[in-house]
């Protein structure tokens, strides 16, 4: 392998750098399942909230790919935060609906940033888009349906 090509794999995760602007999240998102399954990061960039995170080797299969459940838990967390966060919404948003494509594979140790877009606001349902890029390459393509729940009031809000 050339090397100018294939740089090496970092030794550990805390070698590998995190774009700049996010930050840890300061309290259990999403309970203890995201918990387990992350460390997730976050940023705000103008009226998004960009959800991010590093793929470590317990996210992979045997191939060192990030798994496509793995994929879909953190569209399935990125999508009601952008809601959140853009429409100022103090609700629960449980998922009615969540649909993923999978684009291109996702290494291990690809950095990984969801955007969400939402697409329309009733008064029972959010309707929401989302693009994951792993290391600049867009890798999933996410749509959701939320239903408006119980009133919440999210650490993440603005």
């Amino acid at each position: 392998m050339n090397a100018s090509k294939h740089p090496a794999k970092a030794e550990s995760q805390s070698e590998l750098a995190i774009p700049a602007g996010y930050k840890a999240f300061n309290f259990s998102i999403g309970g203890p399942y995201m918990a387990i399954n992350g460390p997730l990061l976050h940023r705000q960039d103008g009226k998004q909230f960009l959800l991010g995170m590093r793929v470590e080797k317990r996210h992979c299969n045997p191939m060192d790919v990030c798994h496509g459940g793995m994929l879909m838990s953190f569209v399935d967390m990125a999508m009601p935060m952008g809601v959140i966060y853009q429409e100022n919404i103090n609700r629960f948003l449980p998922t009615i609906s969540l649909n993923t494509d999978f684009l291109a594979p996702v290494p291990l140790d690809a950095w990984l940033e969801a955007r969400t877009d939402v697409l329309r606001v009733t008064r029972s349902m959010v309707f929401a888009q989302c693009l994951v890029q792993a290391d600049g390459v867009t890798a999933v393509r996410a749509s959701g349906v939320f239903k408006l729940g119980a009133e919440y009031h999210h650490p993440a809000q603005k």
